[in-house]
């Protein structure tokens, strides 16, 4: 009997990370969600609130390089609705614009992981980071309610 619960909770479990990998909306939700904690991570130590720590700071310009070069691919033209996005139109009508501004991303997290060496250029170069990602929200995520 356990046996049996446990390969369909196995099952179960297989099936649902195959359709998260073949549901753009919802792999690009997370690879967001996994940005936003490494967003509040640098935040805290932008802001002094938490102590500022160099392998947190490569962690997160590591994450952010890595989405930026994932994230494009995660907006193909079958994903415009559905799955609750916040995507807007405008992601499709200026692809190019918002690719290259993703590019931008990942180009300055690159330059930022070997530029930071102490808390004062991570909070310098945090800031100007963070502004690409506001840019791009501002103009392709839905606001929310």
């Amino acid at each position: 009997m356990i046996r049996t619960v446990l390969a369909v909770s196995a099952i179960a479990i297989g099936i649902t990370a195959v359709a998260a990998q073949s549901d753009p909306i919802a792999q690009r939700r997370e690879l967001m969600k996994g940005i936003g904690g490494q967003t509040k991570t640098g935040a805290a130590m932008a802001k002094g609130e938490a102590a500022y720590d160099q392998a947190k700071a490569q962690a997160i310009f590591a994450s952010y390089s890595d989405a930026a070069a994932k994230a494009p691919n995660l907006f193909p033209d079958n994903s415009k609705t559905g799955g609750d996005t916040a995507a807007l139109p405008a992601i499709w009508e200026n692809k190019a614009d918002f690719t290259a501004r993703f590019t931008k991303l990942g180009e300055d997290a690159k330059a930022a992981a070997s530029a930071v060496k102490d808390g004062d250029s991570f909070k310098t170069t945090f800031a100007a980071i963070t502004k690409n990602c506001g840019g791009c929200h501002e103009k392709y995520r839905a606001k929310k309610n």
